[in-house]
């Protein structure tokens, strides 16, 4: 890396970092009378909430424990006792909120934990199932639709019962939302980073300088829109790079087992055709039993990754990725979205508009696997630093 780029790299990133401060310091409005966020009952009981996702993945627990923290922090939960996301299994912290926290204005139901498995015909069952409960018990005052699958069913099946979408790469181009102004259904509503995966790429090719960027990904509405392909494409063109893509089992794969191979047979092609790795979040095959031997085949291959989810993956061996501190602020905004619209606001009138700041997280020890000699401006602006590749919890 020449010392004009490096100058540039540090600038570039400390201009994101300080911007970044300030979005964290703006909370999520309303435009429906600025509805507050102190906790307030419904009409005298608790508000009853009901969680559905497509199945399971590392990102939805943790940023459901953020969400719960950032209630917490509001007064709606008693604070304390919040369990470590050791594993992908939504599951077992919705079992929690339903058996172990303390609240005197939110019901976390017990029967109302829906999950697909990422098995289409569950899932078109299951939206039913809801709809129809909706309908009929009309025992729900908020659906939490964490990511894409789940969200993209909540906004669109004609659900009259507020429902906020959790943990959603790109909301607008998945279909869920008509735009970051406008959610498009009165009932719905999702947070908006426009600038997340643009942001992500840019920080890679400035300190990498690839020219070909390997993306494994499935090739499907939902797994492009979870690659951010549509950002990749245009930042291509612009920063002068060629995408090399090489496609991953369908998300409704009845084995997982199935759905790893498939990563990692694209893994062992790009390591071959590219000079970089975006690996994006993707709710089959890339999981934390399974990153240990995605990581060996890319460091084998002395590849750069850049993990899109986020430092956990850094932490056990992708190269770079943004810093894990990005979930506070998620769950900060989701949690005073939650309760505005307890105060009243409707989904589709709050801000949906939220840009975490960008903090780097870097794992040195792959750094030395793969050959790569990082600049000290990179480390002075690096968050998270890794000094060795964690193996997982079982």
């Amino acid at each position: 890396m020449n010392k004009r780029l490096k100058r540039s790299l540090i600038i570039t990133i400390m201009c994101w970092l300080m911007f970044g401060v300030s979005f964290t310091l703006l909370p999520p409005a309303s435009s429906a009378g600025e509805a507050g966020v102190n906790p307030v009952k419904n009409n005298g009981v608790k508000w009853r909430v009901a969680l559905y996702q497509g199945g399971d993945y590392s990102d939805y627990s943790k940023i459901l424990l953020a969400t719960v923290k950032g209630l917490m922090a509001q007064g709606w939960i008693e604070a304390g006792g919040v369990p470590e996301p050791h594993t992908e299994s939504t599951k077992r912290i919705w079992s929690w909120l339903c058996n172990d926290i303390n609240s005197e204005y939110i019901d976390f139901l017990s029967d109302g934990f829906y999950s697909a498995d990422w098995d289409d015909a569950l899932r078109k069952n299951l939206k039913n199932q809801l709809l129809s409960r909706v309908e009929n018990k009309k025992d729900i005052d908020l659906i939490l639709a964490v990511g894409t699958w789940a969200a993209q069913d909540v906004s669109k099946a004609g659900i009259k019962v507020p429902g906020i979408g959790i943990s959603i790469s790109d909301p607008i181009a998945s279909g869920i939302i008509k735009s970051v102004e406008d959610s498009g259904n009165d009932y719905f509503t999702a947070r908006v980073d426009p600038t997340r995966d643009e942001q992500q790429i840019r920080i890679f090719h400035d300190i990498v300088g690839f020219k070909r960027l390997g993306i494994p990904y499935e090739n499907s509405v939902e797994g492009r829109s979870y690659a951010a392909i549509s950002v990749i494409e245009r930042l291509a063109k612009e920063l002068n790079f060629e995408i090399v893509s090489a496609f991953t089992q369908e998300t409704n794969v009845s084995s997982e087992a199935i759905a790893v191979e498939s990563v990692k047979t694209a893994l062992k092609k790009l390591i071959k055709t590219s000079d970089a790795i975006y690996i994006p979040v993707a709710p089959n095959g890339i999981s934390s039993q399974s990153i240990a031997d995605l990581v060996e085949i890319t460091n084998q291959g002395r590849i750069p990754t850049f993990s899109q989810s986020g430092s956990d993956e850094v932490k056990q061996g992708f190269f770079m990725s943004i810093s894990q501190s990005e979930f506070r602020y998620v769950g900060e905004f989701n949690a005073n979205s939650i309760a505005r619209i307890f105060n009243g606001a409707k989904p589709g009138e709050l801000n949906q508009l939220f840009e975490a700041p960008p903090k780097i997280a870097i794992n040195l020890k792959t750094a030395e696997i793969i050959g790569f000699d990082l600049p000290v401006d990179v480390l002075v602006a690096a968050d998270e630093i890794y000094q060795e590749i964690e193996k997982p919890s079982k």
